[in-house]
C-alpha cells in the first residue's frame, strides 16, 4: 500500500494530467489544467499515511513542482532570432550580405588610389615612358640590363625624348618607367580584385536582383579603362607632333578627360553601390534608416522640402564632377602654369576677350569653331573656366550647408544626411585651399596630387549624401517586413 502511494506521487506528470513532448509541435498545448493544491491536499490527507514522514516529504515535492515549459516558445527566442527565422522560412528575394558591400568599398578605394597615382604620373611626365601596351606580359618589368636597354631605346624614338628629355639618363628613365608601370599594374589588380569576387558572389547567388547588371557594367568599364588609357598614351607618341611648330609632347586633353571621367564614374558607382548594400543589410535586420530610429523614410522622402533638398544635392554632385573633369583639361594643357595669381588673372578679374577666344585656335576657314575650340584647347580659357566652376562649386556647397542648418530643414533631414552635408562643406574648404596653393606655387607635385585627391574626396561626401537620402531597396524592405512579422508573432 505504501509503495503504490509513493509511486503515484513520484509520477507528477501523470498524476497532474500534464504531457510534455520532446519534439516541437505546432498544435496548441494547454498548460492551464492543473490540479489545485487544495484537491491534492484533500486526497492525500485522506490517506492513512497523512501523519507519516514519508507523506510530508512527498507532498512537498509534488506541491512545489512547476509545469513543464517549451523553451522554444519563450519570448527571448523570437527577440533574438526573429529576423533569422524569417529569412529561413519565407520565400524572400536575395539580399546582398555585408561582404558584398565591403568588397565594393575596397574596390572603390583601389580606384581612388589609381586616380591619385595617375595624377602623379601625369604631373611627373611619366605617362609616355612605356611605348607599348601588353595587357598580359606587360605586368613584368625589365629584369636585367639588356631588357632595360631595349626599353630605353624604344623611349628614345618618342617625340618626348627628342624634344624634352634628350639628356635623360638610364637611371632617370627607370624612375619615370616605374611610375607608369605601377599605374598600369594597379589598374590590372583592380580588374582582378573586382571580376573574381563578382563571379564568386554571382555563382553563389549573393547579389540583389539589380546588382548583376550594374556590377557587370562596372567590370566592362574596367576593361574599357585599360583600352582608353592606352588610347590616351598613344596620342602622345605620334610623330606628327614633331611637325607642329611650338608643340609640346603631351597626351590629348580630350582623351585624358575621358580617361579620368570614366575612372571617376567607376569610383562613384562602386562607392554608392557598396554603401547602399551595407545600409540595406542593416535596415533589413531591424536597424535604423540613415542613422535615425524614429524617422519613417516614407514620410521623410515624400516631403516636398526633402525632395527639393535631394534635387539640389544631385545638382551639386553633378557640378563637383564637372569641375573635376575641367581639371583634366587644365592638367592636359598645363594651364596651371599660367596666371599664377588669385583672384585676378593678369591684373583683371577675367582676361581680355581676345585672349579667351583667340582666332588662332579656330581651324575652320569661317571661324565657326572658335568658341568650342577655345573652351577646350586654349589654356587661358581652360584655366578661367576651371576657376569659375571651382568657385561656383564652392559657393553652392556653402549655400547647401547653410540651407541644411535651417531649423525646419534640419528637423526633416536624417542624421547621416546632415553629417554628409557638413563633411562636404569642410572638404570644399580644404579643396579651395589646395587649389590656391597649387596655382600660387606653380603646380608642385605633392600639392597638385592632393588637390586631385581632394576633388574625389569631395565627390565621395556627395555620394554618401545621396545614399543617405535614398529609400531602402525592395529586398531590404521585404526582409525587414518579414522579420518584424516573425518577431511580433513570437511575442
Amino acid at each position: 500500500m505504501q509503495l503504490s502511494f509513493v509511486n503515484a506521487l513520484l509520477r507528477p506528470r501523470a498524476h497532474l494530467g500534464l504531457r510534455v513532448s520532446r519534439t516541437f509541435s505546432t498544435a496548441p498545448v494547454n498548460f492551464s489544467r492543473r490540479v489545485p493544491k487544495s484537491c491534492l491536499a484533500s486526497e492525500v490527507t485522506s490517506s492513512p499515511l497523512c501523519n507519516s514522514w514519508l507523506y510530508r516529504r512527498c507532498y512537498s515535492v509534488v506541491a512545489q513542482r512547476k509545469p513543464a515549459v517549451l523553451h522554444s516558445l519563450e519570448p527571448r527566442f523570437f527577440s533574438a532570432n526573429a529576423f533569422h527565422g524569417a529569412a529561413q522560412t519565407s520565400q524572400l528575394p536575395v539580399l546582398a550580405p555585408p561582404a558584398v558591400g565591403r568588397w565594393l568599398l575596397f574596390s572603390s578605394a583601389m580606384v581612388f588610389a589609381v586616380i591619385v597615382v595617375g595624377g602623379v604620373t601625369r604631373l611627373t611626365e611619366s605617362g609616355l615612358s612605356i611605348t607599348e601596351w601588353k595587357p598580359i606580359t606587360g605586368i613584368i618589368p625589365p629584369m636585367n640590363a639588356e631588357d632595360w636597354s631595349v626599353e630605353f631605346e624604344k623611349y628614345k624614338a618618342t617625340p618626348e625624348f627628342k624634344l624634352l628629355n634628350h639628356s635623360i639618363t638610364l637611371d632617370e628613365f627607370k624612375n619615370i618607367f616605374y611610375m607608369e608601370w605601377g599605374h598600369r599594374v594597379l589598374g590590372r589588380l583592380i580588374g582582378i580584385a573586382f571580376v573574381v569576387p563578382l563571379a564568386y558572389f554571382g555563382l553563389r547567388k549573393k547579389l540583389t536582383a539589380s546588382m548583376p547588371m550594374q556590377l557587370t557594367g562596372m567590370a566592362l568599364l574596367i576593361g574599357f579603362q585599360g583600352f582608353l588609357g592606352w588610347y590616351m598614351v598613344k596620342s602622345g607618341l605620334e610623330d606628327s607632333i614633331m611637325d607642329t611648330p611650338g608643340a609640346v609632347p603631351r597626351v590629348s586633353q580630350y582623351r585624358l578627360a575621358a580617361h579620368l571621367g570614366t575612372a571617376v564614374v567607376l569610383y562613384a558607382g562602386m562607392l554608392g553601390t557598396g554603401l547602399a548594400a551595407i545600409k540595406d543589410w542593416r535596415y533589413a535586420r531591424g536597424g535604423s534608416w540613415s542613422g535615425s530610429s524614429t524617422m519613417n523614410w516614407q514620410n521623410v522622402l515624400s516631403n516636398p522640402v526633402v525632395k527639393r533638398f535631394s534635387r539640389l544635392s544631385k545638382g551639386l554632385s553633378a557640378l563637383v564632377f564637372l569641375t573635376a573633369l575641367s581639371g583634366a583639361f587644365v592638367a592636359g594643357l598645363d594651364a596651371g602654369l599660367l596666371y599664377n595669381e588669385f583672384p585676378l588673372m593678369g591684373g583683371r578679374l577675367a582676361p581680355p576677350m581676345d585672349d579667351l577666344f583667340s582666332s588662332a585656335y579656330a581651324k575652320n576657314a569661317d571661324g565657326s569653331d572658335i568658341w568650342w575650340r577655345n573652351i577646350f584647347e586654349n589654356p587661358t580659357t581652360v584655366q578661367f573656366d576651371h576657376r569659375v566652376l571651382a568657385m561656383t562649386t564652392y559657393l553652392s556647397t556653402c549655400l547647401l550647408f547653410v540651407y541644411s542648418r535651417r531649423p525646419v530643414i534640419r528637423a526633416l533631414l536624417p542624421p547621416f544626411a546632415r553629417t554628409s552635408v557638413t563633411a562636404a562643406f569642410a572638404m570644399a574648404n580644404v579643396q579651395v585651399l589646395l587649389g590656391l596653393a597649387t596655382l600660387l606655387y606653380l603646380v608642385p607635385v605633392p600639392i597638385a596630387a592632393a588637390h586631385q585627391a581632394g576633388s574625389i574626396a569631395l565627390l565621395s561626401t556627395m555620394v554618401h549624401l545621396l545614399v543617405s537620402l535614398r529609400r531602402p531597396g525592395l529586398a531590404a524592405q521585404m526582409w525587414r517586413k518579414a522579420g518584424m512579422q516573425a518577431k511580433s508573432s513570437g511575442l
